[in-house]
């Protein structure tokens, strides 16, 4: 009787196929995430009345620190507005919303904890080892979701809208 050796290396396995869920974030940008994301609308609305939801869909290197929608309902109770409010003011929402853009990708494995991060309105925060957000004025946020990766970059949910100086 002969053993036939086969090199494992050359045999290949019909059933192993990509991460269908890998393929669908790839094809998404930012914008094209937080709009598919039923816990983004009010951050989608808003993107799309200021403006910015174009620059989230173009091609670059972002980190965005998405707030939920439960996340703004404090914001609505302490300005005293509704939803629709604040969508209307559009300079608000351009001071508040490049707030939570970093300019480069950073995923969860690569924050730089307890360094000042300069955001794309110029204003820093700093992230702690316990994922928590701390900006210029003291307010914090929890990273509540980590890695959602885009074609332009990668978002990470947080629990509250940080508000510039």
């Amino acid at each position: 009787e002969t053993e036939v050796m086969v090199d494992p290396a050359s045999e290949t396995d019909p059933m192993v196929t990509e991460d269908p869920m890998m393929d669908t974030m790839a094809t998404q940008s930012i914008a094209e995430i937080a709009a598919d994301n039923e816990n983004l609308t009010i951050l989608t609305a808003a993107l799309q009345s200021a403006g910015l939801d174009t620059m989230l869909m173009d091609a670059g290197e972002y980190t965005v620190f998405a707030p939920t929608d439960d996340a703004f309902v404090p914001v609505l109770d302490a300005l005293g507005v509704t939803k629709e409010e604040l969508l209307a003011n559009t300079e608000l929402l351009n001071e508040v919303l490049p707030y939570h853009v970093v300019p480069m990708v950073v995923t969860a494995t690569e924050i730089p904890y307890g360094t000042d991060i300069e955001t794309a309105n110029g204003e820093t925060i700093s992230i702690s080892d316990a994922n928590i957000i701390t900006d210029a004025t003291g307010n914090t946020a929890n990273i509540t979701g980590t890695d959602i990766m885009a074609t332009n970059g990668v978002v990470h949910t947080i629990d509250t809208v940080l508000m510039p100086e």
